[in-house]
Parts: C-alpha cells; structure tokens; sequence
C-alpha cells in the first residue's frame, strides 16, 4: 500500500481532471448529461483508479487498477477529438487537453512497466 498522492502520475490526471472540468464548462447546456458527463468521469476515472490500485494490498492488483486507468485515459482522449470536431472548444484547448491526456498515459504505461517487474 502506498499515498497516491505521491505519484506524480497521479498529480498530473488530477491536474488534467481539474483542466476539463473547467473546459467543459463551456460545453451546450443539452451536452451536461452527454459529452460533458461522460469526459468527466472517464478523466476522474483516471486518478480514481490509480487510488484505489494503491489502496490494494498487492503488485497484481495495483496492474490492474493501473490498466483500467490507461483505458479511462484512451476514453478520454477519444472525448476530447469528438468535442473537438463538434466546435465545443478551441484547437489550443484541445491540443493543451491532449498532451496532458497522452502525458499521463506515457507516466502509466512506464509505471506499469515498473510494477509489472516487482
């Protein structure tokens, strides 16, 4: 069991968790219970899951919360092209989203990569 608080992984999803909650504000009213709801649990998603793999009294569970973090980073990354090409946000918002969003998918993949040879 560790503090996920200090990963750096962890910091930069809830960074990026804070950023899309403040971009998405800006989303159409008639998104809120869409597009809106469903970025923003899929990026909360992420650093929920690297807590609660810290929580885990094991190597093999911490993996698997960590995978299921990488796929809540994909889902992500698919809501921001899609509120991309629906005009929601500007490109530079997009592009800032992104690689904060690919940014924390490199951190999981090598922190996976560490876990996985423990």
């Amino acid at each position: 069991m560790q503090d996920f608080r200090k990963l750096n992984v962890w910091e930069k999803a809830h960074a990026l968790t804070l950023d899309i909650y403040l971009t998405s504000r800006k989303f159409p009213k008639d998104e809120l219970f869409a597009l809106t709801n469903q970025l923003r649990r899929a990026s909360s998603s992420i650093g929920a899951n690297i807590a609660e793999g810290c929580g885990r009294m094991s190597q093999k569970e911490f993996h698997h919360f960590l995978s299921i973090a990488i796929g809540s980073a994909s889902e992500v990354e698919y809501f921001l092209i899609l509120a991309k090409d629906l005009n929601y946000f500007l490109q530079i918002d997009y592009e800032k989203l992104n690689e904060q969003v690919n940014e924390v998918k490199r951190k999981l993949i090598s922190l996976l990569k560490k876990v996985g040879k423990l």
